[in-house]
């Protein structure tokens, strides 16, 4: 697995030399957040030159240093500068870069600048990285005119190609006009599926020497996010076989009084969302994201909204459709057998056994136990499989987004309860396969997991894996 550090620029180690460079506020940080999966590495502001020094980032294969970036400040004053490298006496452009450094001007007016340049002469390329929002300027070009000076590669990088206002038409021509034709397309913010490694392969062209180092580190990457994917789906799965295990005891008298009923059900339904964010947690730190970086769907007490409630009746009706078994059963919280024929006592026979045909055909093999507890005067919660498949799409669905999210994103991402209506069969196929953990309460505590239990979350997390495999557009 690869990791990550921060610290002043020191020997490479063999480690491939990049500098990000470009005009001040282009998203040179935000795209080395993206490119390391480090959200917290530098300072991501809008405010113009905040990088003010030169900072390094390893990418580490095996623990080795693999590639070693440079972030550096921005360039202020382009046309300033490439007036003055102009007018040096130097017999190349190379030359009047180094005149230019050695001189007074590179630690006074043009001080940012060479610490720019500076690097440039100490990488084998370079990462232009350009904010295609904005129209091409006369400092752009001599921006690309000082780094050409420097004798190294350079691969521009059009950064926030997506947004509407985007001018990459006019840059991909201008960049052309300069010689510059390998270029690559990113979005620092949210990424396009396989840009990562499509930006290797385009460096690749311009480091024919480096060709082999880079194509492995774009098949590390590429095992790195299918380790991510299959642990995301572990603890997904896990999860689910916990919720399914999930059940408290209500007793009699506590049933009997509805407002300590609705408190009881209210209790269970925080127990169980606390599992779920507990989940999407791990899912945000197994994509290196703080924990903070997301929330999901809020309960309606919380925030007055009800349309994206796990727990809502509508909410649980629809996924009920979706499922195939009809209307779900009371607010996706079963209590024995007379909440799940809607208050049925257990005197009425026929009805309380079709019942139980309906529930039995469902998967609910534990219904026994349930009765057994019913006799001796205590109603049982547990969670329906409505639950269960809403809980699993809306896990998918930030996993998802995870994948397709830069690490320099700033606002919040609020994973609702939406879902591709292909996942349908696929998950219901995972609620059926659950259903053994209803007959057995203590796998809700992983610490005491059996073999039986680690096969049944083994098989769902192999069927959740293909569902969230992102694909490019």
């Amino acid at each position: 697995m690869s990791d990550l550090s921060v610290h002043a620029p020191a020997p490479s180690n063999g480690a491939i030399q990049i500098a990000v460079v470009g005009h001040t506020n282009a998203g040179k940080t935000s795209l080395l957040r993206t490119l390391t999966r480090r959200a917290s590495f530098g300072e991501v502001s809008d405010r113009a030159g905040t990088t003010r020094h030169v900072e390094a980032i390893d990418l580490r294969v095996d623990g080795a240093p693999a590639v070693r970036f440079f972030d550096t400040p921005g360039l202020e004053d382009s046309v300033a500068l490439w007036d003055y490298l102009q007018a040096l006496d130097a017999p190349s452009r190379l030359d009047a870069v180094r005149l230019f450094l050695q001189g007074p001007e590179a630690r006074a007016s043009f001080e940012q600048e060479a610490k720019v340049v500076r690097k440039m002469l100490d990488v084998d390329a370079a990462f232009y990285v350009i904010d295609c929002r904005e129209p091409v300027l006369p400092k752009h070009r001599c921006e690309i005119e000082i780094l050409a000076s420097c004798a190294r590669p350079v691969m521009p990088v059009l950064n926030f190609v997506r947004d509407a206002a985007s001018r990459e038409a006019e840059w991909q021509a201008a960049l052309a006009a300069s010689g510059l034709h390998a270029q690559a397309r990113f979005d620092a913010v949210a990424p396009f599926v396989g840009s990562e490694l499509q930006l290797y392969q385009d460096l690749a062209t311009l480091l024919p020497a480096l060709r082999a180092r880079l194509r492995g580190i774009a098949e590390h990457l590429q095992r790195e996010a299918a380790a991510r994917r299959q642990s995301a789906c572990r603890a997904i799965a896990d999860l689910l076989v916990r919720l399914c295990a999930l059940r408290r005891g209500v007793p009699d008298d506590v049933y009997a009084d509805e407002a300590r009923r609705r408190q009881a059900v209210h209790d269970f339904q925080q127990l169980a969302f606390g599992y779920v964010r507990a989940t999407a947690d791990a899912l945000l730190q197994i994509h290196g994201f703080r924990d903070d970086d997301a929330v999901l769907a809020q309960l309606p007490w919380q925030d007055g909204r009800w349309a994206s409630d796990l727990f809502h009746p509508e909410t649980l009706r629809q996924a009920g459709k979706r499922l195939g078994v009809g209307a779900a059963v009371g607010a996706s919280i079963g209590v024995a057998a007379d909440l799940a024929v809607a208050g049925v006592s257990l005197g009425a026979g026929a009805a309380l056994g079709g019942a139980i045909g309906g529930i039995a055909s469902q998967g609910w093999r534990q219904f026994g136990g349930k009765l057994l507890n019913r006799i001796r005067g205590v109603h049982e919660l547990t969670l329906d499989n409505e639950l269960l498949f809403l809980v699993a799409m809306q896990l998918l669905g930030l996993t998802r987004a995870l994948d397709q999210r830069g690490h320099a994103a700033l606002g919040t991402l609020v994973q609702g309860l939406g879902g591709n209506s292909a996942m349908d069969q696929p998950l219901k196929r995972i609620v059926h396969l659950l259903q053994p953990a209803r007959s057995h309460p203590e796998w809700e505590t992983p610490k005491r997991d059996s073999a039986t239990r680690q096969r049944l979350v083994d098989a769902a997390a192999a069927q959740l894996d293909p569902l969230a495999i992102t694909l490019a557009p």
